[in-house]
């Protein structure tokens, strides 16, 4: 299974992104109210934390992996687990620690458009590089799911169509799926989310001491 990172930028689709020219078709204004909403409501959001996992199904609908973990994030900052990787940002510096090799990389964080944050799965990354359309609501769990497809523009990327759920009381994304053109589609879903509590700056950042032995490559 590919590594966290590498997850990530699939699931915000920015890799390589270039403004492009939507002469494919119209969008959906009904679909774009829905992903408007989710923008602004995470917008509002001082913190939020909560549980995801990551699985990954072949052409034949095996499952090639699976994974859990959590994710909290507060303004520009975050903070990712997963088994055998952990990714800390403060929002100036980004720790990617490798529980195996027991090694940590510093990087400097960019916030250009190409950069890979959990934030921007949540935010209007929409608006240049998809085209999207509102598909019939459904009940799932007792709740009222919204689900949006969205197409790239940019017919050279990995992955034909996208869709998001959306639960509409909350407006919250509750789950992702990415349809490869390989075939195979990954789904990213999100649960036991909690907003506007405390977490503390320290949260965001790579503490050495906890982990001794620790080899340190700085990269900025």
């Amino acid at each position: 299974m590919r590594n966290l990172l590498a997850i990530f930028a699939v699931l915000v689709f920015t890799t390589n992104i270039h403004a492009q020219t939507n002469t494919l078709g119209k969008n959906d204004p009904e679909a774009k109210k829905v992903l408007d909403a989710v923008s602004a409501k995470f917008k509002t959001y001082k913190t939020l934390k909560g549980n995801f996992s990551l699985e990954v199904k072949d052409a034949a609908g095996k499952v090639q992996g699976k994974k859990n973990g959590t994710v909290s994030m507060k303004g520009m900052k975050y903070r990712v687990s997963i088994t055998g990787q952990e990714i800390f940002c403060d929002g100036k510096n980004v720790w990617t620690y490798d529980k195996a090799a027991n090694e940590v990389q510093i990087a400097q964080f960019d916030n250009s458009s190409a950069s890979i944050t959990p934030q921007k799965l949540f935010t209007n990354f929409y608006d240049k590089d998809f085209l999207y359309k509102l598909n019939e609501e459904k009940k799932v769990g007792g709740k009222t799911i919204q689900e949006v497809e969205l197409t790239p523009t940019d017919k050279s990327k990995p992955f034909f169509k996208v869709l998001l759920s959306v639960d509409k009381a909350t407006k919250m994304i509750t789950n992702t799926q990415i349809f490869e053109k390989s075939g195979n589609r990954y789904s990213y879903a999100m649960s036991n989310v909690v907003t506007n509590s405390n977490i503390t700056d320290d949260t965001f950042v790579f503490d050495a001491k906890k982990y001794p032995g620790v080899e340190v490559v700085d990269l900025r």
